[in-house]
């Protein structure tokens, strides 16, 4: 089956048909440079840009650099500030034909998606405990997985690092614009692992993003984490993958489960008429919506 994943990037805005039984671009990927300012509507052009080059008709899974709640996006730390508390799932919906035109759109965090297509398909298939996926980029997204499910929308980029925003001092983006070492930058990001390391003891630390393709560079250099320390196998279409594996539970009803059939639960079905819904719970909701991105 296929279905389309977009990621959207401070930098840049990518994607691809997904075949969902490989965990793979089905076609190679399409990128155009994310707008300055990355306004709603300027971002929303692009993803259309995307989508329309393929031809694509159907449903739309895309990502966001921030929170995301009921397809409402809440922060904005590196696009414009008009994203924040916007109907972003509505728009995007809207631009690309709406729900008649067959291309629903379902939104997601897009260190969730990654983190989703890691412990699918990559690095965190079969892992148990607690697992965080860290995608070093424009900012630093952080994935955090109990046993296969997902804790949605942590940010832990935004953790204090030296009276910093952690991501200010260690993302992909600061390397670039420091113009630092290989080893300079390892040892920035060793600290802020083991900060985050002490909160959280995780078994498995997966680190993807753009950085992931020159893993051989830095991981060696990283020391004292007692963590196990891996490479993103996805790399930076893991994005993609995810946004397109949540298009599809919620197209057939639930979040997707570690075997990666969709499920519905009491924490994430639609409540039938007359009836409330259930309470929603972090931990029995792997993905955090599915009502919610729609």
């Amino acid at each position: 089956m296929r279905v389309f994943g977009v990621d959207i990037g401070g930098t840049g805005i990518k994607g691809a048909p997904v075949d969902l039984e490989r965990g793979d671009l089905a076609d190679e990927r399409y990128k155009v440079l994310t707008p300055h300012p990355a306004t709603p509507e300027g971002v929303a052009d692009c993803v259309k840009q995307v989508v329309d080059h393929f031809g694509w008709s159907g449903p739309v899974g895309a990502t966001f650099p921030g929170v995301v709640t009921g397809g409402t996006t809440r922060t904005a730390a590196n696009v414009d500030k008009g994203w924040i508390d916007m109907d972003a799932a509505a728009l995007l919906t809207e631009r690309l034909g709406g729900e008649a035109g067959g291309s629903p759109v379902t939104l997601l965090n897009d260190a969730d998606a990654a983190g989703l297509a890691e412990m699918q398909f990559g690095a965190g298939r079969g892992r148990g405990g607690t697992v965080i996926v860290l995608t070093f980029g424009t900012g630093i997204g952080s994935a955090v997985f109990t046993d296969g499910r997902l804790v949605p929308n942590t940010e832990l980029g935004h953790l204090e690092l030296h009276g910093h925003d952690a991501e200010k001092r260690a993302s992909g983006k600061v390397k670039e614009d420091e113009e630092l070492s290989w080893q300079q930058w390892a040892h920035r990001v060793q600290k802020y692992l083991a900060h985050v390391e002490a909160l959280f003891s995780p078994g498995l630390f997966v680190i993807g993003g753009g950085v992931s393709r020159k893993a051989e560079k830095f991981l060696p250099l990283i020391e004292g984490i007692r963590a196990e320390i891996v490479p993103a196998q996805l790399q930076n279409n893991a994005g993609i993958v995810g946004a397109a594996m949540a298009a599809h539970a919620a197209r057939a009803g639930g979040p997707p489960e570690r075997g990666g059939s969709p499920a519905v639960s009491a924490a994430t079905a639609r409540p039938a008429a007359g009836r409330p819904a259930a309470a929603r719970s972090a931990v029995a909701s792997p993905v955090g919506w599915p009502d919610a991105g729609r």
